[in-house]
C-alpha cells in the first residue's frame, strides 16, 4: 500500500539531497551547462520556488510511504483543476516495484475527491523511463516546451 502524506520540515534536507543533484544534472543536459553553472542555478531556482520548504505557500511536498518507509517523494503545485507535478521520485532501490503507478493512483483519488479532475506535468525530453511510467498511468503530451540558450 501507498500512502500520500505532507513532508515534515525535518524532511526537507534530505530531499534536497536528492532532488538538487538530480536537477542540476537535467539543467546541465538540457541547458548544455557545466556542472558548476548548472548547480548554481538549481539551487538559485529551489531557493525561488521554495523558499520556506514544504511550507511554502502554493506549493505542496509530498512523501510517498510505502509499508511505513519513506518510498519517495512528489512535489506538486495545486490548481483549480487539480495539480501540477513539479517533481516526482521513487527511491532508486524501491523502483521497478509498481510504487509510481501505485503513487500516482493514489494522487489521483485524493485530486478527484477534492473535486479536481487532472495531473499536469512536464518531462524532460531524454528521461523515457519517466515518458513509459506516465502514458502507462494513462497521461498523453498534450505540448512541447522548447528554448534557445545564447
Amino acid at each position: 500500500m501507498v500512502v500520500l502524506r505532507d513532508m515534515r520540515v525535518e524532511e526537507y534536507p534530505a530531499y534536497l539531497a536528492y532532488f538538487l543533484p538530480d536537477y542540476a544534472a537535467e539543467i546541465g543536459a538540457t541547458f548544455g551547462l557545466d556542472a558548476a553553472a548548472a548547480r548554481a542555478r538549481a539551487e538559485a531556482e529551489i531557493q525561488r520556488d521554495l523558499p520556506q520548504g514544504p511550507e511554502t505557500p502554493g506549493q505542496r511536498l509530498l512523501c510517498i510511504d510505502h509499508q511505513g518507509a519513506l518510498a519517495g517523494y512528489l512535489w506538486l503545485r495545486p490548481e483549480a483543476s487539480g495539480a501540477f507535478i513539479l517533481d516526482f521520485h521513487i527511491l532508486p532501490a524501491l523502483q521497478r516495484r509498481g510504487l509510481a503507478r501505485k503513487a500516482l493512483a493514489a494522487l489521483q483519488a485524493e485530486l478527484a475527491a477534492a473535486g479536481g479532475s487532472q495531473i499536469r506535468l512536464r518531462v524532460a525530453p531524454g528521461n523515457a523511463r519517466a515518458q513509459a511510467v506516465y502514458a502507462a498511468a494513462g497521461f498523453h503530451v498534450t505540448g512541447l516546451n522548447m528554448a534557445k540558450t545564447f
